[in-house]
């Protein structure tokens, strides 16, 4: 607060009665993205994939990882960072499914930030044992379409979900996430005959903000589209192993 006003800024020029506000938002994305590259750096270092999921409140994302988690742990170690303003619900139920996970509690904030995955990341790897690496990283950002689409948290892929109850107007509403995302999922689709929800107009809307979206459509309850989607993500894995 300045000392001299009151006003919310941390600093004012007020010689000659001018006021200057002292902009801090380029250095919040600057320092951000130093984090974020340097997270990167590491990941790429270890061969792990990293993959940043965001979406509105209740779209699925939580459901997603756990059935991943389900079809995958077979063949490799994962990790998961959950992102939430309270509570450590969302690390439990993916634990429960055999992952490793850290729950990243913001307190009221709306995203995640390069800083705390990088603090929660190395918690994490304090749970694997000895001798063991982890193979793929989901962080799984807080429920919110807006904030988390500006800053990058280090990922190698990030993945924008809809969920048909949700309606079909959120590439139009919220389209930096479509644009800034590798991919999008339309989730629930077994809901699909309860809803007024068309499935090709929404795809072809978010393909025209970002014509190299991979598009999946899928149900955790039914498991339809689970294989592609399975598919896609360990190809992933195996090219950023090499192997």
């Amino acid at each position: 607060m300045c000392d001299v006003c009151g006003c919310g800024a941390d600093s004012h020029d007020h010689s000659h009665g001018n006021v200057k506000t002292v902009k801090l938002e380029e250095s919040l994305f600057k320092e951000n993205d130093r984090l974020a590259q340097e997270n990167r750096k590491h990941f790429d270092g270890k061969n792990l994939l990293a993959v940043n999921l965001i979406s509105s409140p209740g779209s699925g994302k939580t459901s997603l990882l756990e059935k991943t988690i389900e079809l995958l742990k077979s063949r490799y170690t994962i990790g998961v960072l959950e992102g939430d303003i309270e509570t450590e619900r969302d690390a439990d139920r993916v634990r429960a499914k055999g992952a490793y996970a850290i729950q990243l509690t913001t307190g009221g904030a709306c995203h995640l930030e390069a800083g705390l995955v990088h603090k929660g990341f190395h918690s994490l790897e304090h749970q694997l044992k000895e001798g063991e690496d982890l193979d793929v990283l989901f962080i799984e950002n807080v429920g919110n379409l807006v904030c988390p689409t500006s800053f990058d948290l280090g990922e190698h892929v990030r993945v924008v979900l809809v969920s048909v109850p949700e309606g079909p107007d959120k590439p139009a509403k919220y389209p930096k996430a479509f644009r800034t995302a590798d991919v999008f999922i339309i989730s629930k689709i077994d809901l699909l005959p309860h809803f007024d929800f068309d499935l090709e107009k929404v795809k072809k809307e978010a393909l025209s903000l970002n014509p190299k979206l991979k598009v999946f459509t899928l149900s955790t309850v039914s498991g339809e589209g689970m294989d592609e989607w399975i598919s896609y993500v360990e190809e992933l894995i195996k090219n950023k192993k090499g192997l």
